[in-house]
């Protein structure tokens, strides 16, 4: 999952539209908030699952502690799916106009810095606390850093990570778009070059196809991209037949997701109608931002609860579940769920404060400086200062004789 930068990848593409043949393409506008909206509905619908609907915490079924709440939550998961539906969307209005360079360093600078707090801070808690959830090596903390754990076979921290190297898969291949020149023709040949590959490795032996092609989350990230052109340019039918195709693709995983989230017994007793409708309502949503009709949502609040829900998504499954099974016999349910949400809501709201905000800057500024670098061919720094006043005659002068 990325939540992408409250202060500026929430920005509206196309306030005054351009069709894709003009010169060039509108530049962004006011502050989308409902976006934020969106993502503060997923995050919540998240956290729902994983405290109502696990039992991993609890130690008995939970539909026997939340009968009602229970039913529910099991639905939860899909705030992934519409994460991944605002990522394509963000990603692609971030990205306009930017280097492959650029691209790269606000990806980094936006993703890593409460990432990196949030694997400490969920590592700590399971050394300290290994009730429902055992590190097996420091060394796996270690690597979980670098958020390319899921590429080389060791486990995950925290379970939600794996929405991450996913994102990931998402950037590396949206870059190629971004060396080209991010285009409305561009975009809509990505696409197509997306779909293409995500109905074909199902059936390919091409591991390599398989690892990028994303099949059950990249529908996802198409429609999401296509509701940014529509947005930015304006809504044709071949923007409208991507994102039906990709809504269709949606629904088709829809029984293989709930088997890999609710377990192949519990699946076979949920019914599938309701995600059916959620992920509809999720691309009806999205249609609704790209229209331009939610735009008279600007509350204030969004901004500030939409900033913090990236780290919220990072911190809360296994340091939650760990307090939950740690305090379940000391406080009712209901209580319990309560006092660790808001716990896990402050510290959310901690790490983007003081890690966040000032180590994303930080990062983003030195990055930035070697970019610099790499463009001009030549890193400046303090060596050169040490360098011999010789250093400015002829290369060849420089160079000592090579004894034989």
């Amino acid at each position: 999952m990325n939540s992408s930068s409250a202060a500026g990848d929430s920005r509206a593409g196309g306030q005054g539209r351009r069709t894709p043949a003009g010169a060039a393409p509108a530049a962004p506008g006011g502050r989308l908030a409902v976006l934020d909206g969106v993502r503060v509905l997923a995050a919540l619908g998240v956290l729902f699952y994983h405290y109502f609907a696990l039992a991993t915490a609890w130690g008995e079924p939970p539909e026997d502690i939340f009968p009602t709440a229970h039913r529910l939550a099991v639905y939860g998961w899909l705030g992934v799916e519409i994460f991944f539906l605002v990522s394509g969307f963000v990603i692609c209005m971030s990205a306009w106009g930017r280097t492959a360079g650029d691209f790269a360093m606000s990806r980094v600078s936006r993703l890593f810095p409460a990432y990196w707090a949030a694997v400490v801070f969920t590592s700590l808690v399971l050394f300290g606390w290994p009730e429902v959830r055992q590190v097996k090596a420091f060394s796996d903390v270690m690597v979980n850093l670098s958020m390319l754990q899921s590429g080389i076979g060791v486990p995950n921290i925290d379970d939600v990570y794996w929405t991450l190297f996913v994102e990931l898969k998402f950037y590396v291949l949206f870059a190629i778009v971004v060396m080209r020149g991010v285009t409305y023709r561009n975009c809509v040949l990505f696409c197509a070059a997306w779909t293409l590959a995500g109905i074909v490795a199902p059936s390919a032996d091409d591991g390599v196809l398989s690892f990028f092609a994303a099949s059950s989350a990249s529908p996802y990230f198409i429609a999401g991209i296509a509701f940014h052109l529509m947005r930015r340019f304006r809504p044709n039918a071949v923007l409208w037949a991507v994102v039906g195709v990709q809504f269709l693709l949606a629904q088709h995983h829809v029984h293989a997701r709930m088997i890999s989230s609710l377990g192949r017994a519990a699946t076979d007793r949920t019914p599938a109608w309701p995600a059916h409708l959620i992920i509809a309502a999720g691309f009806a949503v999205m249609a609704a931002i790209a229209l331009g009709a939610l735009d008279g949502i600007q509350w204030r609040w969004l901004p500030h609860a939409g900033a913090l829900t990236y780290p919220l998504y990072l911190i809360h499954m296994m340091a939650g579940l760990t307090f939950i099974h740690h305090f379940r016999r000391e406080m009712a349910p209901v209580p319990l769920v309560i006092a660790v949400t808001a716990s896990m809501l402050l510290l959310a709201w901690l790490i983007h404060r003081l890690v966040e905000r000032p180590l994303g800057r930080l990062l983003r500024d030195r990055l930035r400086r070697g970019m610099q670098d790499i463009r001009s061919g030549t890193p400046c720094g303090p060596l050169v200062d040490l360098l011999p006043a010789q250093a400015s005659a002829p290369e060849a002068e420089r160079i000592p004789a090579v004894r034989q």
